[in-house]
C-alpha cells in the first residue's frame, strides 16, 4: 500500500499537431513525375529525341524538385504548428497489477466478489 501514500507526479507538456514528412515527400515526387509526363508527352519537342527518353530525363529532374518542394511545404506547416501549441498538465497514474483487487471489489471479510 506504499503506492497510495506517494503523491502523483504532475508535469506540464506541450501538445501540437506536427505533419508527417514522408507523405509530403512522396506526394511531391509523384507531382513532379506527373509534370515530367506532361512536359515530355504533351509539348512538341525535337524529333531527334524519343519522348520516353525525354520523360526519363525530366522525371529525374522534376521528381527531385517535387520532393524538395514537398519538404519545404512540410517544414512550413511544421513551423505553423509550433505557433499553435497548447500546454496541458499530465499526472502519472500508478500501475496496478491484474491480480490485485481494488477496495471496491473486496467484499466483507476481505474476499473479492462479496457483493450480493
Amino acid at each position: 500500500m506504499a503506492s497510495e501514500n506517494t503523491p502523483a507526479e504532475r508535469r506540464e507538456i506541450t501538445v501540437r499537431r506536427a505533419p508527417k514528412y514522408v507523405p509530403f515527400l512522396i506526394l511531391g515526387g509523384i507531382v513532379g513525375m506527373i509534370v515530367a509526363a506532361v512536359v515530355a508527352y504533351g509539348l512538341p519537342g525535337d524529333a531527334s529525341y524519343e519522348p520516353s527518353s525525354v520523360f526519363g530525363f525530366f522525371m529525374v529532374l522534376f521528381g527531385a524538385g517535387g520532393v524538395v518542394l514537398g519538404a519545404i511545404v512540410a517544414l512550413l506547416l511544421d513551423r505553423l504548428s509550433v505557433k499553435r501549441t497548447q500546454s496541458a498538465v499530465v499526472e502519472a497514474v500508478p500501475e496496478t497489477g491484474p491480480d490485485s483487487a481494488s477496495d471496491d471489489e473486496t467484499g466483507p471479510g476481505g474476499q473479492a466478489g462479496g457483493r450480493s
